[in-house]
């Protein structure tokens, strides 16, 4: 079992739920809830690995919060 940590945004003009993987080409999708997105990452991620393993691009890390005056 692999784990992938997808970035999860809201579109304003669709209202569509939209995730990616960071560093894994190809890895993205949308959905109308997070359960219906995370499927639908889950069968592109599963598409993309039929390909092999990928080499990621880049790591996640996390998120952090900015202050600006």
């Amino acid at each position: 079992m692999r784990r992938y940590t997808a970035v999860i945004e809201r579109c304003p003009d669709t209202q569509l739920y939209v995730g990616y993987v960071p560093g894994f080409p190809g890895a993205h999708s949308q959905g109308a809830t997070l359960d219906e997105l995370q499927a639908n990452l889950r069968e592109v991620i599963e598409m993309l690995l039929d390909d092999g393993e990928p080499k990621l691009e880049t790591e996640f890390v996390g998120t952090q919060t900015v202050i600006v005056d």
